[in-house]
C-alpha cells in the first residue's frame, strides 16, 4: 500500500532569511519592488510565441506541427497565469494599475481566472502557509493525487486525466474561494461588465475573420489539455503538501536545464522557497536572490535538483515506496 503522507524533502536550504547577514539582507532589499519591465517583455514574448507558432501551423497544415503548436501555446499560456500570480502580489505594479493590464493581457484570455480571485487564494496561502484550518492550498491538495513518492503509473494516471481534461473543473477550483474573505479582498478596478465586452470584442473580430476553427484548435484545445498538465507540473514542483510543515522542509529549488527552460518556461517558479520569504521580489531577480544564499554558505547544494526529470525521479522513486 502506497504512504498516505507525502514525505518531507531533503532541505536544499539549511537555514530561513533569519540566517542572513545585514550585508546580505540589504542586496535583498535593493531587489525588491515592481519589475514592470521584465513583467511586460514576458508577456509579450509569451504572445509573440504564441501568434508565430499558430502562423506556421496554419502554413504547415501538418499532423506534427499541429501537436507540437498545441504544446507550445500550452507553454505559453502557463506563462500568462504565472504573470497573474506576479501580479497579485503588485509585481507590474500597484493594483489600481497593474490588475487592469495583468487582467487583459494574461487573465482573462485563460477564461476562468483573474487578478483579484487568483489573489483572494494565494495571499491566503502565503499568510497562513500551510495552516490546516487556513490555507486553501493544504485544504484542496491532499489525498493521494498529491501524496509523494508516488507510482509512476498512478502518476501517469494523473496526468492522463489532466491532458483529456478530466480534471479540469477540480484545477478551476482551486483558484477559487468558495467563500470570500475580507482580509484578502482584492477590489475590481474595473466594473464586472468590462470582461464581458473583451470577450464579446474578440469574439466578433474572431466571426469577422472566420477563424474560430484556428480558436478552438490552437487555443481553446490547450488550454483544456495540455495547459492542465503544466498547472500539475507546477503545484507538484512548488510544494510538498504536508500540513503544519515549513517552506524549507516542503519547498525544493529546481534548476531547470537549459532546454526545459525553452520548452517549459516557469518564470522561475522553482526558486519557490525564495518567493515565500520574499514575496515583493519579481521572478527576474530570484536566481540572484539565490546566488546570495549560496554566497552565505545557506544552499545545501546535494539537495538541489538539476532539473525537472531530476525531480520527476525524485517523486517516483521505488525506495520509499512501500
Amino acid at each position: 500500500m502506497m504512504n498516505t503522507a507525502s514525505k518531507p524533502l531533503p532541505p536544499a536550504l539549511t537555514a530561513g532569511p533569519e540566517a542572513l547577514p545585514s550585508a546580505a539582507r540589504e542586496k535583498i532589499r535593493k531587489l525588491t519592488g515592481p519589475e514592470p519591465g521584465a513583467f511586460i517583455k514576458q508577456a509579450l514574448g509569451a504572445w509573440t510565441t504564441i501568434i508565430l507558432s499558430i502562423w506556421a501551423a496554419t502554413l504547415a497544415q501538418n499532423i506534427f506541427v499541429s501537436l507540437l503548436t498545441i504544446f507550445i501555446v500550452a507553454s505559453r499560456q502557463n506563462v500568462l497565469g504565472l504573470l497573474v500570480h506576479e501580479q497579485s502580489h503588485c509585481l507590474l505594479g500597484k493594483a489600481k494599475f497593474g490588475d487592469p493590464i495583468a487582467n487583459f493581457l494574461c487573465a482573462y484570455p485563460l477564461l476562468v481566472l483573474t487578478v483579484e480571485n487568483y489573489s483572494q487564494v494565494h495571499l491566503r496561502h502565503h499568510r497562513y502557509f500551510f495552516s490546516i484550518q487556513e490555507d486553501p492550498d493544504i485544504q484542496r491538495k491532499t489525498g493521494t493525487e498529491w501524496t509523494f513518492p508516488m507510482k509512476p503509473s498512478q502518476l501517469a494516471k494523473i496526468f492522463l486525466k489532466d491532458l483529456t481534461g478530466i480534471n479540469i473543473i477540480n484545477l478551476v477550483k482551486g483558484k477559487k474561494l468558495d467563500k470570500q474573505d475580507g482580509k484578502f479582498q482584492r477590489p475590481n478596478i474595473l466594473p464586472s461588465w468590462s470582461k464581458w465586452i473583451y470577450y464579446g470584442v474578440f469574439a466578433a473580430f474572431f466571426s469577422m475573420m472566420g477563424i474560430w476553427d484556428i480558436v478552438l484548435l490552437y487555443w481553446i484545445l490547450p488550454l483544456l489539455t495540455v495547459f492542465q498538465v503544466f498547472v500539475r507540473w507546477g503545484a507538484i514542483c512548488e510544494h510538498q503538501y504536508i500540513p503544519e510543515a515549513s517552506v524549507i522542509d516542503t519547498s525544493p529549488i529546481i534548476l531547470p536545464k537549459w532546454w526545459e527552460k525553452l520548452l517549459m518556461p516557469n518564470l522561475n517558479f522553482s526558486l519557490h522557497p525564495y518567493h515565500h520569504f520574499f514575496p515583493g521580489i519579481a521572478h527576474n531577480h530570484l536566481p540572484e536572490v539565490h546566488e546570495i544564499f549560496n554566497q552565505e554558505g545557506l544552499v545545501n547544494n546535494r539537495n538541489v535538483f538539476y532539473g525537472n526529470l531530476e525531480y520527476l525521479k525524485f517523486l517516483i522513486r521505488k525506495d520509499t515506496l512501500s
